[in-house]
């Protein structure tokens, strides 16, 4: 299949609430993120992935349920966020937390490693570029809902988003049986910014027919994607898709800005219609979805 392709500066609002009510996903281009930074994100997370496992254990998520830090090759099963037992997926990742966890503080510390030297400044700035970029998406995303463009703002004012980069390493061995390089799931927050890795594959959407889809890498574009608290704010006007990554004998990276509101943020349905859900916490509700896919 083909994803929507988008400019976001100007991006239909019409068009926008059309693609959300249908699968939620689509390419956005024209996002001035920096192609330098972008290139440089790439290496360091390259150069992090390749290092010797003890070395990126030093920085290992210390506890079941703690979201930041290095999870190893086979620690997490996504399809457990959705209740479905399957074996642990085939891929490492690296995540560092919010700004407030960036100097030791918070519940959750983002752990920095040694190596490479120049990571946690280019993972910072990664992050706050990305910031802005899930910004400007949010103002898209409240004119496509009828919404003045700063609805969503005061929300994200202390916003709890996480940066992850993931490694799908080479595979020299079959699969087990039901087991994936990501299992099926969908993503917990908002909105997620997706950079895949130029001319990689394996990325699949769950299609409104029931069947699974490519999502292709779209040059120079990141890939958008609606999330379950933003469907859940939408009072399920729109749609946050199922989606996995298959198993492929290559390697393949890619590096996600999931945008999470302030992890105290009162999320309730949009007036409109009677509400299909209890107003919830942001921070309770991701939580609840992802130490569900920790190995235990």
């Amino acid at each position: 299949m083909s994803v929507p392709t988008v400019e976001l500066a100007s991006a239909e609002a019409a068009v926008v609430d059309a693609i959300c009510r249908d699968t939620g996903f689509f390419a956005i281009v024209g996002h001035d993120v920096p192609k330098e930074l972008i290139e440089e994100t790439w290496n360091v997370t390259r150069a992090f992935f390749d290092l010797p496992l003890e070395k990126k254990m030093t920085v290992a998520m210390p506890s079941v349920g703690y979201p930041y830090g290095y999870a190893p090759f086979r620690h997490e099963a996504l399809a457990r966020s959705m209740d479905e037992l399957t074996p642990p997926d085939l891929k490492e990742t690296y995540s560092i937390g919010p700004e407030s966890s960036w100097d030791g503080r918070g519940e959750w510390p983002t752990l920095w490693p040694a190596e490479p030297s120049e990571l946690e400044s280019l993972f910072r700035c990664y992050f706050t570029e990305m910031g802005r970029l899930a910004a400007r998406v949010m103002e898209v995303f409240a004119r496509a809902l009828t919404l003045p463009p700063d609805y969503f703002a005061p929300f994200f004012d202390r916003h709890g988003s996480a940066l992850r980069v993931l490694n799908y390493p080479e595979l020299h061995t079959e699969p087990a049986d039901g087991q994936l390089r990501a299992g099926a799931h969908s993503d917990y927050g908002s909105v997620t910014l997706l950079l895949a890795e130029p001319g990689s594959t394996g990325l699949e959407i769950l299609s409104p027919s029931g069947t699974w889809q490519t999502v292709p890498v779209v040059p120079d574009a990141f890939i958008i994607n609606v999330g379950d608290l933003l469907s859940r704010w939408s009072n399920d006007r729109w749609v946050s898709t199922t989606h996995r990554v298959r198993p492929e004998r290559s390697r393949r990276q890619s590096i996600a800005f999931f945008h999470l509101p302030n992890w105290d943020a009162e999320i309730e349905c949009l007036p409109g219609a009677p509400a299909k859900y209890p107003t919830v916490l942001a921070g309770e509700h991701l939580m609840k979805k992802f130490t569900k896919t920790v190995s235990r």
